[in-house]
């Protein structure tokens, strides 16, 4: 069971698979994860979880980990995340 303010983890495609696939350790990996994350219903929640959490490794909301330092970046610089 998640915290309330995680609940949208209980509704991610992601839940019942391997993590391993999140973790990937070549670009190849790294495309495999997102392809899968691109139409999960709560792919921006997990995005924000991992930017307000600084997590600095794998694949979250369809976002590498140096996908995620530029959207910190630009977010410090007064740019938003890229909505889809």
């Amino acid at each position: 069971m998640t915290e309330p303010e995680n609940d949208w983890m209980d509704l991610g495609k992601c839940r019942d698979v391997n993590p391993e696939l999140f973790f990937p350790s070549d670009g190849v990996g790294v495309e495999q994860a997102r392809a899968f994350c691109a139409d999960c219903p709560v792919r921006v929640p997990c995005l924000e979880y991992a930017l307000r959490n600084r997590i600095p490794h794998g694949v979250w909301g369809g976002t590498s980990e140096r996908e995620r330092r530029r959207i910190i970046t630009g977010r410090k610089h007064g740019a938003t995340a890229p909505q889809s």
